[in-house]
């Protein structure tokens, strides 16, 4: 019959183990809050105006592929990446956008807000913004990094986890479940003391 483990070196673990969950959780919640919210404001009905060094039209598959140097703006909001498929409808007469999957150094940025990755998927029917792979999310001088990034543009709830996770496989997900590992990290600057 093995010894119970020492009282203290289980109150040492478990208050490592509440630390590293406050510390994660304090990450994703600081995306939170309506003054923090990322990309707060953001018009996600305004028109969307691309270009790009090469483009093709494919109408039956209901799609358009555009490759080299693509920017994708919708108001102030801009999106650049080396490839996209933009997925559209055409009822109505005119050509309506539904989702942008983005590879190759993907960057979004809307004033002092920034944030990339190696692949993003804009889904325009839920509003809803995911970046996967090397995520970076820069607002002014403060940073967060980790495997995904997901950005609700109704709710204004973002979530950073530290690995990919097992979603769509365009996303680099299996789709089974996720693989253990992954942290995300961040640096937040620091209120001024006051010199009173």
């Amino acid at each position: 019959m093995s010894k119970p483990a020492h009282p203290s070196i289980k109150a040492t673990a478990l208050r490592s183990l509440l630390c590293g969950f406050a510390l994660g959780t304090a990450a994703i919640l600081a995306l939170a809050p309506s003054n923090a919210q990322v990309f707060a404001g953001h018009n996600s009905d305004a028109p969307v105006n691309f270009s790009a060094d090469h483009g093709e039209l494919q109408g039956k598959a209901n799609r358009a592929i555009l490759a080299g140097n693509v920017v994708i703006s919708q108001g102030d909001m801009t999106l650049q990446a080396g490839r996209t498929t933009m997925a559209f409808s055409t009822e109505g007469g005119g050509f309506k956008i539904h989702r942008v999957d983005a590879v190759g150094g993907v960057n979004i940025k809307r004033g002092n807000q920034a944030a990339s990755g190696d692949v993003a998927i804009y889904d325009f029917d839920k509003r809803l913004i995911i970046l996967a792979g090397n995520v970076t999310l820069n607002r002014g001088s403060d940073r967060l990094s980790g495997g995904r990034l997901t950005i609700d543009l109704n709710s204004g709830l973002s979530t950073l986890d530290g690995r990919i996770g097992g979603g769509s496989p365009a996303l680099g997900g299996s789709g089974g479940p996720a693989p253990k590992g992954g942290r995300i990290s961040g640096t937040f600057t620091v209120p001024k003391r006051s010199t009173n």
